[in-house]
């Protein structure tokens, strides 16, 4: 018989982090899709808090799931088979396809890396795809030129000599400097990777291209390889992105008397911030991250993110000066959620007795009267709930999930959600109300003024976003809005995937991604 069929391979690299490759992968992911191939990303290691759950249950960065969608795919978590989720500066939560691995400080994992069962994981996730799709566009991580981690390296090299792919080498030229970026980055690169680069993108370009003519006469006669175009800066992209947070967000725009205020509480360890971006493009909502109370003190709706380290942001948060803020907040009649840690950090007491987190015990902010054990245990799952704590909403459905290491005791607190799905963490409703199949999620006070839930991507729910914003106007004395406009946000943040792979198409000479995968062939 002969072997079975494998696929071709592009690898977008980058001449360091935060240059543009994940959304470059995921325009290239989308223009492949619309021209008919079967097309899947892939990126080997990635580091990072933001992380979403693929329909199986497993664990990959929020990048993959977005790259997946381009491809009109499911995301799978052999697109992202080595998660890094840092713990604190020198300590990550490794994901190693999908499931909690270990917990490793830098030196211990990079002792771990090529020829071990790390790299064999990279290794068999990259041939099931391979095996599967006609294409595959990989990610590589941070710089393409990592000379002092060539040796340990399993994200970038490796991979395209494993996938025998041709390199598209991404540049930024707004952080500036980006000449030197990109004749540095193949000057430090072996020959014979070198030889793999077949084409420059310069990305982030603001202003006018025509002037950057003389830049990509300068760029192809000393590399000798194609720049493939200048992409600009393309402006309210309504796309969930993972590397960065813009904190500077909506800064410098007041809060608004005629709107909803929202302020995010930013701690170091911050995690899934793509659950407030719906949030902070409804037109009725001015959203900011706050680093201090005094940013948080005319808020209507304070939030607390998801966290890595919920015993150590709550340390933080309190050091900062926002307890008295929280309480008082409340005290006003204002409304204060917590998502996942932060849901956690509302209640009486955290106690971490198998040291998740390190070990140890800490006082909540006492704004719920509820406890939480950490545990070992990590759920993740996709899930489909019914919104139980807004009056007059019942049948809202709200579908999201769930990444977390706790167990959380309500007590007396009436429950947020019942979940459909059969979460593993969830506590049962009592035979008393004849319901014992259903799963319950979070807590909310008598009041409605304190609630807190497990589940991500929650405001991601036009419907249940529109009704909670609506309650929230009510209580300010403004008018409801037609629910249909927070769906045209939605539908904003659907089409921006087509939107940006027109944007890429429009900036860059792709005829030789074309000829490497077959196109006129096929045609």
């Amino acid at each position: 018989m002969p072997p079975p069929a494998r696929a071709n391979a592009i690898a977008v690299l980058g001449t360091g982090s935060d240059v543009g490759k994940s959304m470059i992968t995921s325009g290239l992911c989308r223009l492949l899709h619309r021209a008919g191939f079967r097309v899947a990303p892939f990126k080997a290691q990635n580091m990072s808090l933001n992380s979403f759950v693929t329909p199986e249950g497993g664990e990959i960065g929020r990048a993959q799931a977005l790259q997946a969608e381009a491809c009109g795919i499911p995301p799978h978590v052999d697109m992202n088979p080595i998660l890094l989720k840092p713990e604190s500066n020198s300590r990550s939560q490794v994901i190693v396809q999908g499931k909690v691995f270990a917990t490793l400080d830098a030196r211990a994992y990079f002792a771990r890396t090529q020829d071990s069962d790390l790299f064999r994981a990279v290794r068999e996730s990259y041939e099931r795809l391979a095996s599967q799709y006609e294409v595959v566009v990989i990610e590589g991580a941070g710089s393409a030129a990592e000379v002092n981690l060539r040796d340990r390296d399993l994200v970038n090299w490796p991979v395209v000599e494993m996938a025998d792919a041709q390199v598209v080498l991404v540049g930024d030229i707004d952080r500036g400097g980006v000449f030197a970026q990109i004749i540095g980055t193949l000057d430090l690169i072996a020959p014979q990777e070198r030889a793999r680069v077949c084409g420059i993108v310069i990305n982030k370009f603001r202003g006018d291209v025509t002037l950057f003519a003389d830049g990509i006469r300068f760029l192809t006669e000393r590399t000798g390889i194609p720049v493939l175009g200048v992409l600009p800066f393309l402006r309210d992209l309504a796309l969930d992105q993972e590397d960065s947070l813009d904190v500077e967000r909506g800064r410098q725009v007041p809060f608004s008397a005629d709107g909803i205020n929202i302020a995010v509480l930013l701690v170091p360890h911050m995690s899934n911030f793509t659950d407030f971006n719906a949030l902070a493009e409804e037109s009725d909502v001015v959203l900011h991250y706050v680093a201090v109370p005094e940013e948080a003190a005319d808020a209507d709706v304070i939030l607390i993110p998801g966290t890595k380290a919920t015993l150590a942001d709550l340390g933080y948060l309190r050091d900062k000066g926002f307890e008295p803020l929280l309480h008082l907040h409340v005290e006003r009649g204002r409304e204060l959620i917590g998502i996942c840690g932060g849901y956690q950090m509302l209640g009486r007491q955290i106690a971490d007795p198998d040291g998740v987190e390190g070990g140890g015990a800490g006082e909540g902010f006492g704004l719920l009267h509820i406890t939480t054990v950490l545990e070992r245990d990590k759920i993740t799952e996709q899930i489909e709930a019914q919104a139980l704590h807004l009056s007059g909403t019942a049948a809202l459905l709200v579908r999201g999930y769930l990444i977390h290491m706790g167990r959380t005791n309500r007590h007396e607190h009436r429950p947020c959600f019942e979940l459909h799905a059969q979460a593993e963490h969830s506590e049962r409703r009592s035979g008393a109300m004849g319901q014992d199949d259903r799963c319950l999620d979070g807590a909310v006070r008598d009041d409605g003024l304190v609630w807190g839930t497990y589940i991500h991507g929650l405001f991601d729910q036009p419907s249940f976003r529109r009704a909670w914003l609506n309650r929230l106007r009510a209580r300010k004395g403004l008018p409801a809005l037609d629910p249909t406009l927070s769906q045209l946000v939605n539908d904003k943040r659907r089409d921006a995937l087509d939107r940006w792979a027109d944007h890429v198409e429009q900036h860059l000479d792709l005829g030789l991604i074309w000829e490497l995968v077959g196109k006129k062939g096929r045609a």
